[in-house]
């Protein structure tokens, strides 16, 4: 193949590091970002912004812009793309490749409750009876848990990024704005300065916010845990230099 061109649908920080060593190898790589992804860091390739139109439009980008391979490197939870991805890939004849970081496990001292989707999650939460909790599942992923909230319900301290939309019921809660890396000891403080007993999440794997699982280990604090969605079939690898080394397959 010589010098494959590389279509990267990006956003995450594997994606990033990925394109860095790909074009240091000098590889002819394209980072693709979706609409909603905010403000990404400087890459040293060419960046698209923008959706597809579906399978059957990311196969003609393939096919018109002459990509060689195609590396599936957004979130754990993009539930659609993974699959238009295959789907694509097949219709182009392009191989394809899924870079998908490893989830967090459960391990000695935690206390787990895991769960397929968030609607699973506030059943949990009411299931177990909890009465304050934090979470960290996004600001645009609230809305299963409203009816959960308000007086005599579960009081809500979310974490996000950005401000969020607070459905009315969140009233009696808080908003805690960061961007990780978070450290043990600031979010133990977190669980304790606001109560917390339990703690909703999803399983997005990585460091960058790994410290608030061992943070409820150490506190003592149950865990909802969001199972990551489906994955097409096809190969996947966990690091950028594990997919750096299989775009250098096809050289």
């Amino acid at each position: 193949m010589g010098r494959p061109s590389v279509l990267l649908l990006a956003g995450t920080t594997e994606a990033a590091a990925l394109a860095r060593l790909l074009a240091a190898g000098g590889v002819d790589v394209v980072a693709s970002f979706a609409g909603r992804t905010r403000a990404p860091a400087p890459l040293p390739c060419p960046v698209r912004r923008g959706g597809f139109g579906g399978a059957d439009g990311l196969a003609a980008v393939l096919r018109r812009d002459g990509h060689d391979l195609l590396v599936d490197a957004t979130h754990p939870f993009a539930a659609v793309m993974p699959h238009h991805a295959a789907a694509a890939a097949r219709s182009a004849g392009v191989p394809r490749l899924r870079l998908l970081r490893p989830p967090w496990r459960p391990g000695p001292g935690d206390r787990w409750d895991e769960v397929d989707d968030l609607a699973g999650a506030a059943r949990r939460l009411a299931q177990v009876g909890a009465r304050r909790v934090l979470l960290t599942t996004g600001r645009g992923r609230l809305e299963p848990f409203a009816a959960l909230a308000g007086p005599g319900g579960v009081t809500f301290v979310v974490r996000s990024i950005e401000m969020p939309s607070l459905p009315p019921s969140f009233a009696g809660g808080a908003v805690v704005l960061g961007r990780g890396p978070y450290d043990l000891a600031g979010e133990a403080a977190l669980l304790g300065e606001h109560r917390i007993d339990t703690l909703v999440t999803r399983n997005s794997g990585g460091t960058a916010t790994v410290a608030k699982l061992a943070a409820a280990r150490a506190t003592g604090t149950r865990v909802v845990m969001v199972r990551r969605p489906p994955q097409p079939d096809g190969p996947v690898v966990e690091t950028a230099a594990a997919a750096a080394d299989w775009v250098a397959g096809f050289r």
